[in-house]
């Protein structure tokens, strides 16, 4: 009698057994077809070079970060995998250098070590070697960290080596801090939506630093690719970032500025604390972008809050906003009370020419009926900032967005006759979009779709009306469109 009750509670459990085993394939194929993906990425644009370095690496770390919910670097540096491949390789450095905010009197550079380390930037200043840090690096910085080199002269070229626990790195070419120069000309590259197909895209990049701008600022969907609450694989997919060859000849050579938008915060069009997720998920998220990028600063430091902040490059102004991070589902509010005032008081102290104000997405309504945009979520919070430029007559107000795959332009009429310019290249990982233009948008300045590109600003500060002049730049070089501007017409009246 037994015997027939196992075997009756065997029979019946066979159903449960089978959708266990299949649940668990699903689930492994699925991380594999995730794995293939980031492989694909990394070789679309590199099939000439011999990445199968890179290549172990992604298939070690991937195996490390996508095996807990918050795998950290720790969890990799003991992996037996990684450390013979380590070995094997001799590597120091497994992200960077990547240079971050820069001044007319040096820099700061970003990178990351291949196990905890104590690292130093030897600066070559007329015949002698400056010595900047050390720093340290371990699992608790994601084995990053930030070299703050300064005391250097403006607009001169400075040889640079990276030395970890004693040791000399030897990258792919030669590392060099730019400082700003005292005058112009400045010019400023930017974008938005890199991905992972634009990350690659070494045509794209050549044509960035062909251009040789001063800096480029990075408005979000960057590295991560709708990850979640998932950290570990938010490490794994800035892992990624750094062992493409496009991303690393720029970053390398130009400083980068970043914040994020929905896919590297969380997945598409969630912000704020969406349901099923905690304040400590949002937390760690922001933790990793911190450990992953040289900005001048992120957000609310002592409450661990948002990624936004102002800097100075040369005479222009810079505050990139987070509007995913403190956005309240149900008052529609972007920025939150506490980056809402900050924002007023950073526009009333700007001393800069021109000032551009960076949002991850759009200010203007015209695009997918403005879905995630400001007038759609946050009419109030738009009015507040436009009234206060106006009241003041903030000159030289210039908004850039992205969130929207292509690249567009728009005015913004107001009231009093006065427009603000919208600028949105959200093109730099080429991806198709929504309808690029529409014949209904009358202040609708350019439009282009399935196309990778990128901003740039130009600044002529010394004229007795300053001028900026944008242009939006093709993969191939060509100029797609170009628009002058004085500061007296970005005045308000």
């Amino acid at each position: 009698m037994r015997v027939l009750f196992l075997i009756h509670f065997l029979l019946l459990s066979i159903p449960s057994i089978a959708q266990l085993v299949g649940d668990r394939t699903h689930q492994q194929l699925s991380k594999n077809r995730s794995l293939e993906s980031s492989l694909y990425m990394l070789h679309q644009w590199a099939d000439t070079l011999d990445l199968s370095r890179e290549s172990r690496l992604a298939e070690i770390a991937y195996s490390v970060f996508s095996s807990e919910k918050e795998a950290g670097f720790d969890k990799l540096v003991f992996d037996q995998d990684y450390i013979d491949w380590l070995e094997g390789e001799e590597i120091l450095l497994l992200g960077g250098p990547v240079w971050g905010h820069v001044t007319q009197e040096g820099a700061d550079l970003w990178i990351r070590t291949a196990k905890p380390a104590m690292v130093v930037a030897a600066i070559e200043d007329h015949g002698t070697v400056r010595l900047f840090g050390p720093v340290e690096t371990n699992a608790q910085t994601d084995l990053s960290a930030v070299v703050k080199i300064h005391g250097l002269e403006p607009g001169n070229s400075y040889p640079v080596k990276i030395m970890v626990d004693g040791e000399t790195w030897s990258g792919d070419s030669p590392l060099v801090l730019k400082t700003l120069p005292e005058e112009d000309p400045l010019r400023i590259a930017f974008g938005t939506c890199f991905h992972r197909w634009g990350l690659g895209n070494r045509e794209q990049v050549k044509q960035v630093l062909n251009r040789k701008p001063n800096a480029m600022l990075l408005g979000g969907d960057i590295a991560v690719q709708d990850r979640r609450d998932q950290l570990g694989m938010h490490r794994f997919d800035y892992l990624m970032r750094d062992l493409f060859p496009a991303w690393r000849e720029l970053s390398s050579q130009i400083p980068v500025y970043a914040t994020w938008d929905d896919h590297d915060y969380m997945d598409d069009d969630l912000s704020g604390i969406p349901e099923g997720f905690t304040a400590a998920d949002r937390t760690g998220i922001r933790e990793v972008f911190t450990r992953s990028w040289a900005n001048p600063a992120f957000g609310d430091s002592d409450n661990q809050e948002g990624v936004y902040f102002k800097t100075s490059i040369g005479p222009v102004d810079v505050i990139m906003l987070d509007n995913r991070f403190f956005r309240d589902k149900e008052t529609g509010a972007f920025l939150g009370e506490g980056q809402m005032d900050w924002l007023e008081q950073q526009l009333l102290e700007a001393k800069g020419q021109f000032i551009i104000l960076s949002c991850g997405t759009m200010w203007s309504d015209y695009v997918s009926g403005g879905k995630d945009s400001w007038g759609v979520w946050d009419p109030e919070g738009r009015e507040k900032i436009f009234q206060l430029i106006e009241k003041h007559r903030i000159p030289g107000v210039l908004l850039i967005s992205g969130d929207r795959h292509g690249a567009r332009g728009f005015t913004i009429p107001r009231e009093s006759g006065y427009s603000f310019y919208e600028f949105e290249p959200a093109s730099l990982g080429g991806r198709h979009g929504p309808a690029a233009t529409n014949p209904e948008w009358e202040t609708q300045l350019f439009g282009f779709d399935n196309t990778y590109a990128f901003g740039e600003f130009s600044f002529d500060t010394q004229l007795n009306d300053p001028e900026v002049t944008f242009r939006l730049i093709r993969e191939d070089g060509e100029v797609l469109y170009t628009l002058v501007l004085k500061r007296s017409e970005l005045t308000p009246y």
